[in-house]
């Protein structure tokens, strides 16, 4: 494949993975991603254009804000280099062609979820359902899964989600798993078809077994446990490869705005950043997530 095109895509990449952080930490809060401009997330203060350059202006100011100089956090050049990587990478990997577009499509969408989830203990509607539209979309496109696949996809994943809800709920008496997990599983199912979804939900399922069991006695008082995040949910992406490996969500002190409240620590191992202000506590996603200061 053509290097300019790899490089002009891992460009796009970053400046799509700015915007993604500014999702990432506005839509939680039911803010809107257009105004106001970015800002500190500490004091408030507008970004200049120049603050805003993906990498390069987080490295300058070595992680601070420029007029406070309060730490900004990790997670603003992870999460762009990550989509930079996702777009040139899958553009070296396919060409310019359908496939390379909907796999930048769905990894996009799941770094999303994954960093969202991670922080938040929330997966926004617009991200899950919004993203199964977008692959219901995409699959006219040529390659697969087909238009019939990716609707029967959403189906399939969806609905084997929410009948794992139901029985974990009627086994434990309890909450076992959060209604953003079974949209996001719509989600992917719309982008790898049925035996994806499938597949999805049973590597999913033994990698939470294997994960969780032997933390059984630290979160039995922290309540239901999300499911594995986006970036943790073991998937084959449209062609059968695997895509998605089991790894940990980000830390929370990788944003500035603290960690979620100390009885979810343990469960997710979210330890705050050594020094830092521990901020407000974040409301489960069962409860939504009020807003807890200003935003990117």
């Amino acid at each position: 494949m053509d290097g300019l095109a790899i490089i002009l895509s891992g460009l796009v990449g970053l400046a799509v993975g700015s915007f993604l952080n500014v999702v990432i930490l506005r839509w939680p809060r039911g803010e809107s991603i257009v105004s106001p401009p970015s800002r500190c997330p500490s004091c408030a203060t507008p970004l200049r254009w120049y603050h805003n350059v993906p990498l390069v202006s987080w490295t300058l100011l070595r992680g601070r804000c420029a007029s406070c100089e309060a730490w900004i956090g990790w997670q603003y050049p992870l999460v762009e280099a990550a989509t930079g990587a996702i777009w040139a990478g899958n553009v070296a990997a396919y060409g310019l062609e359908p496939q390379a577009f909907r796999a930048i499509a769905f990894l996009t969408v799941l770094l999303a979820i994954a960093v969202t989830d991670a922080r938040f203990y929330i997966i926004p509607d617009r991200l899950s359902l919004g993203g199964a539209v977008l692959g219901v979309a995409l699959s006219v496109l040529p390659g697969p899964p087909t238009l019939p696949e990716s609707v029967l996809g959403a189906v399939i994943g969806g609905g084997a989600l929410w009948l794992v809800a139901i029985l974990g709920t009627l086994a434990f008496r309890k909450e076992a798993m959060g209604g953003g997990d079974i949209k996001m599983m719509t989600m992917i199912g719309a982008f790898l078809g049925w035996k994806g979804a499938l597949l999805t939900v049973f590597l999913g399922a033994l990698a939470g077994t294997i994960v969780f069991v032997p933390l059984a006695g630290e979160v039995r008082q922290a309540g239901p446990v999300p499911a594995v995040s986006g970036a943790r949910r073991s998937a084959r992406l449209l062609t059968g490869r695997p895509v998605a490996r089991l790894v940990h969500g980000f830390p929370a002190w990788t944003a500035s705005a603290g960690p979620v409240r100390p009885g979810r620590v343990n469960a997710r191992c979210l330890i705050p950043r050594p020094g830092s202000d521990p901020g407000p506590s974040v409301t489960p996603r069962s409860q939504g997530v009020p807003p807890i200061g200003p935003g990117p």
